[in-house]
């Protein structure tokens, strides 16, 4: 049996001395996944990026591992670090290293690209979506090898096109499957938590379609006065193909294929995990006054794991609020974000969303949208006795609470891609994205205690692996 002291102390000190500084190298790399940096291979980011990771797996793999590193084709990036086992069994972890884009916001001091320090917290883009995962699983593999602890053979799998939604990664699937083998357990470090003070894990996410939707009423703007009232407004005409889709009062999405049953036993964990926080919720930074669509954190919650939900991304052909004059526009583009049930199928909500905004265009007005490459969500197993038992005697052994299960808003393509080809698998879906935490967003940071603890706490349930 693991020593949890020791366990802990181990993986406290390889932090601080081996993560760490490497995490602020990395977070100084502008390594935007394709969707955001379409020029990516010239710009030479991710491949600085690779050479830091594959450099550092190197130094710091676990005793008798084999560092691989592909890239095919033109495609991403793939490592894997392949760590021999000396029982039965096959565990993959995942994450990836590529990023979101900048975004503005950032507070004083702070920035995307500028690794700071500040307590408890390492801000800049990347680290905890999730830059730390590499890192922190050999930590794990290490701290079971420093105990003389025996496991099964585990896969260290890290993407570089997760933010753009692993467009690259059913290849290296295919690719790489004599070495992947089939995992029994995979343990995933992308998601997230409720608080920073117990472990959370991940039982459910919703999928995502994206588009781009364009409005086209005239060939050149003309003059406002002039033409206002006759010719409308290309936002009009996509203010009303939006309203097909979601009720703009409540944002209730009113595409019956859109919607599905909850499974009674998620309905449960949110009960329970209501319960347990006894309403304490992540806080968003609201705006003064700004209220939430509802009071009911059962109903928000699933508002944010099982419902759709819509949002407007991006949007062309709007000028600068101190550039607009009196034109009518010839057209207008947004970039919408469709979030969709776990268990929808993603093609279904791709025809239910065309159909939506091209039939019976208001006015005959031109209407073109284009997809992104859809991804479906995903809904996990139940778990096997040992590994529920595992799971709460880490949070025990390290935070001194219960673990608590969750549905994540958020899309990770990979899942539903290995929920659909190891469907034997057990899933650990867990991560360091709590409260404030704002992956995508400004002032995105790592909770260093937190991170800590929860690499102390998958090396825990590694040790009690069983088939």
């Amino acid at each position: 049996m693991i020593n949890h002291s020791k366990n802990d102390s181990y993986v406290d000190k390889f932090w601080d001395k081996h993560i760490i500084p490497t995490l602020l190298d990395y977070i100084r790399i502008p390594n935007k996944s394709p969707d955001f940096d379409p020029e990516w291979i010239n710009n030479g980011h991710m491949a600085s990026a690779l050479k830091l990771a594959k450099d550092w797996a190197e130094k710091h793999k676990p005793d008798g591992s084999t560092v691989h590193t592909f890239q095919e084709d033109k495609r991403t990036p793939l490592i894997i670090i392949d760590c021999p086992g000396n029982i039965k069994g096959n565990i993959l972890m995942y994450g990836h290293l590529d990023k979101q884009p900048e975004m503005q916001g950032w507070n004083d001091g702070l920035g995307p690209w500028k690794p700071v320090i500040e307590g408890d917290k390492l801000y800049g883009r990347g680290g905890a979506d999730d830059g730390y995962a590499m890192f922190a699983a050999t930590a794990v593999v290490r701290s079971l090898q420093d105990q003389n602890i025996d496991h099964p053979r585990i896969i260290i799998l890290i993407e570089f096109s997760e933010e753009s939604g692993s467009p690259d990664l059913p290849f290296y699937m295919d690719h790489c499957s004599s070495l992947i083998g089939e995992p029994n357990l995979v343990v995933c470090l992308d998601s997230g938590a409720q608080n920073y003070e117990q472990f959370w894990t991940t039982t459910s996410l919703r999928g995502l379609i994206g588009c781009t939707v364009r409005v086209d009423v005239l060939n050149e703007g003309v003059h406002s006065g002039s033409a206002s009232g006759v010719v409308p407004s290309s936002f009009r005409v996509l203010r009303q193909l939006l309203s097909r889709l979601e009720d703009e009062k409540t944002g209730e999405i009113i595409l019956d294929d859109l919607v599905v049953d909850i499974p009674e036993r998620r309905i449960e964990d949110i009960n329970k995990m209501v319960d347990e926080l006894a309403g304490e919720f992540d806080q968003f930074p609201w705006h003064e006054s700004m209220k939430s669509t509802t009071s009911d954190p059962v109903e928000g919650t699933l508002r944010q794991t099982w419902r759709p939900a819509l949002s407007v991304v991006g949007m062309d052909g709007v000028p600068a609020v101190k550039d607009g004059g009196n034109v009518l526009r010839p057209y207008t583009e947004v970039k919408l974000s469709m979030r969709i049930p776990p268990t929808l199928d993603k093609e279904i909500a791709v025809q239910a969303m065309n159909k939506a905004l091209t039939e019976n265009p208001p006015y005959d007005a031109t209407i073109t949208v284009e997809f992104d490459e859809p991804a479906t969500g995903w809904n996990a197993p139940e778990l096997d006795p040992w590994l529920d038992t595992a799971i709460q005697q880490a949070s025990q052994a390290y935070f001194k609470k219960p673990a608590l299960f969750m549905g994540e808003g958020g899309t990770i393509p990979f899942m539903a891609m290995l929920g659909e080809k190891f469907p034997k698998a057990q899933f650990v879906i867990t991560g360091i994205l709590g409260p404030q935490s704002n992956a995508h967003g400004p002032n995105e940071f790592i909770h260093i205690p937190y991170a800590k603890k929860l690499t102390a706490s998958i090396a825990s349930i590694i040790q009690q692996f069983s088939l």
